[in-house]
C-alpha cells in the first residue's frame, strides 16, 4: 500500500452481514476513486453462525463454504477496484478462504481481468483433531461430546497488514474480528507500531463503526415519526476517512440515501459495547469514555479521543458443535376468533407432544418477540377476549433425535383438517440445530501468517 503518511486513508464498507444487499459496493468504490485518495473497501459477512453453517456446507461440497454471495458482490466492482488499486480486504471466506481465492481468480478470468494477487490467512481454524487438547484445556468439562463443527479463534489485524504491504490486491480472511478488517489497512498504509494503542485503538474503532454496513448511515436507525431517515431504500454504505493518529471521519458516497448524523454514529458506536471502558479486540483495547462525537458537514462526523490499552494475552474461540435437529411449523388463522382458534391449535400439538422436550409457541402479532422457549410467556398472555384476528401460530422443537423432532412437522401439517377451523397456509423446516460454547486460549498457541495464491 502506498506509504504516504501524509495522505490520508479511506475504507469503505460495502456488506455488513453475509445475505446483505449485493448492489451498495458500486457507489462506494466510485467515492473511494474520486476521492484520489488511497483507499480499501470491505465486506464484513461473517458471524458465529454464518461460519458454523459455512463449515456444515464445506461438508457436503469441498469446494464451497465461503461466502455464497461472493461472487455477486465482488462482480460489479472487481474490475474498478484492480484498475484503481483500490484494495480489498474482507473475512468472506469463512471456513474456507482458499476456495473463495480459487472463485476470485476464475471471476476474474470470467471479465476478461489480469490475475489479482490474493492473500488468504490462516490460523484462525482451529477445528482440526491437533487442536482437540487445546481446547480440552480451556474448556474443560464444557468441552462438547458431540461431534465438533467449527472451532475458529477471532485473529487480528497484522496478517492482513502484513499480506498488503506484500501487494495483495486482496485479502481473504476468515474468522478474524470485524474492526480488524479496518485496522489492517491502517496498519499497513500509517505503519504504527503494534503496541501504539490510542492509534490501534482510534482505528478498530473506526472498524467498529463500519462493520455493520448501512447500520451507521440511518438503517437500523430508522424509527419513523421518531428518527425519520430519507432513501432507505437506496441506502448509502459508509466511508471511513481516517488519519495519522487514527482519528476517523464517517461518510457516504454521494447522492445516495440514508444519513450519517452524531445521532446515528452514537448508536453504531455503543452497539454491542459491553464495557465502553474495554472494548475487548485481538489487537487492543479500546476506551470510548473520553471520545468526541462531531458533526463536521453535511452526512460527515469526526469521531475523536479514544483511547487505548494493552492487548489481551488470549483470544477468544467459538466452537459450534452438532446438538441435534430443529423444527418448526407455521400456519395462520384469520377473522372473527383468529386468536383464539391459534391457542387452541398450539395446545392440540402442546398435548400431542407431550414428553418430547420444551415447545416454543408464539402467537405473532400477539405474542412472539417477547416469547421464550417453554412457553411461559404464552400461558401469562392468555386472556379472555382474544381479540387479534390475523394472527400466525409458529411452534418449535429441538431434539437430539431426527425422526422424533420431524413429529412436530407431521403434527403441524395434521392441522389443516384436523382443527381448530380456517387454518391455512401451513409452512414447516427441518435443519440440523448446531450449539456453541466459547472460550480463551493464550494468544502464543494460535499461529497466524498469510499465504499469496498462484
Amino acid at each position: 500500500m502506498p506509504n504516504d503518511h501524509k495522505t490520508n486513508l479511506l475504507v469503505g464498507c460495502a456488506a455488513g452481514f453475509s445475505g446483505d444487499r449485493t448492489d451498495a459496493a458500486l457507489p462506494v468504490v466510485q467515492a473511494l476513486i474520486a476521492s484520489g485518495q488511497p483507499a480499501v473497501l470491505i465486506f464484513e459477512t461473517l458471524a458465529e453462525r454464518t461460519l458454523a453453517l459455512a463449515q456444515l456446507a464445506r461438508r457436503t461440497d469441498p469446494d464451497a463454504g465461503y461466502e455464497p454471495l461472493l461472487v455477486d458482490l465482488l462482480r460489479p466492482v472487481l474490475a474498478q477496484c484492480l484498475a484503481h488499486g483500490v484494495r480489498i480486504v474482507s473475512n468472506f471466506g469463512a471456513a474456507n478462504p482458499h476456495g473463495a481465492a480459487r472463485r476470485i481468480h476464475a471471476l476474474a478470468a470470467e471479465l476478461g481481468l489480469a490475475r489479482p494477487r490474493i492473500a488468504v490467512l490462516q490460523g484462525d481454524d482451529l477445528s482440526g483433531p491437533e487442536h482437540r487438547a487445546l481446547l480440552q484445556g480451556a474448556l474443560g468439562s464444557a468441552m462438547p461430546t458431540e461431534p465438533i463443527v467449527s472451532a475458529n479463534a477471532y485473529i487480528g489485524a497484522q496478517a492482513i497488514a502484513d499480506a498488503l504491504r506484500a501487494g495483495a490486491d486482496i485479502v481473504v480472511c476468515g474468522r478474524v474480528a470485524d474492526p480488524s478488517l479496518v485496522l489492517g489497512p491502517a496498519l499497513a498504509h500509517y505503519g504504527w507500531a503494534l503496541d501504539d494503542w490510542d492509534r490501534l485503538a482510534r482505528s478498530t474503532m473506526a472498524g467498529h463503526l463500519l462493520e455493520c454496513g448501512a447500520q451507521v448511515t440511518g438503517g437500523y436507525f430508522a424509527d419513523p415519526g421518531y428518527k425519520d431517515v430519507a432513501g432507505l431504500a437506496q441506502l448509502g454504505y459508509p466511508i471511513a476517512e481516517i488519519d495519522a493518529d487514527g482519528h476517523c471521519t464517517i461518510t457516504k458516497p454521494p447522492n445516495t440515501g440514508g444519513c450519517i448524523t452524531e445521532r446515528t454514529v452514537k448508536e453504531q458506536l455503543l452497539y454491542e459495547l459491553h464495557d465502553p471502558a474495554a472494548y475487548l479486540t485481538p489487537d487492543v483495547v479500546a476506551d470510548i469514555t473520553t471520545a468526541r462525537v462531531t458533526t463536521v458537514g453535511a452526512d460527515a462526523v469526526r469521531l475523536e479521543g479514544v483511547q487505548g490499552h494493552a492487548r489481551p494475552a488470549t483470544l477468544k474461540v467459538n466452537v459450534c458443535f452438532e446438538s441435534g435437529w430443529f423444527a418448526e411449523g407455521e400456519i395462520s388463522y384469520a377473522g372473527p376468533r383468529a386468536e383464539a382458534r391459534a391457542r387452541l391449535a398450539g395446545e392440540v400439538l402442546r398435548e400431542r407432544l407431550h414428553g418430547l422436550g420444551p415447545l416454543r409457541i408464539d402467537l405473532i402479532g400477539v405474542t412472539s418477540i417477547f416469547g421464550d422457549d417453554t412457553s411461559r410467556w404464552l400461558d401469562a398472555s392468555a386472556h379472555g377476549n382474544d381479540e387479534a384476528r390475523d394472527v400466525r401460530l409458529r411452534v418449535a422443537l429441538q431434539h437430539r433425535d431426527h425422526a422424533i423432532a420431524q413429529r412436530l412437522v407431521r403434527e403441524m401439517t395434521a392441522l389443516y383438517t384436523c382443527g381448530p377451523a380456517g387454518g391455512g397456509g401451513v409452512r414447516t423446516a427441518m435443519r440440523p440445530r448446531l450449539g456453541t460454547v466459547s472460550c480463551l486460549v493464550p494468544r502464543e498457541a494460535v499461529s497466524v501468517y498469510f499465504e499469496m495464491v498462484d
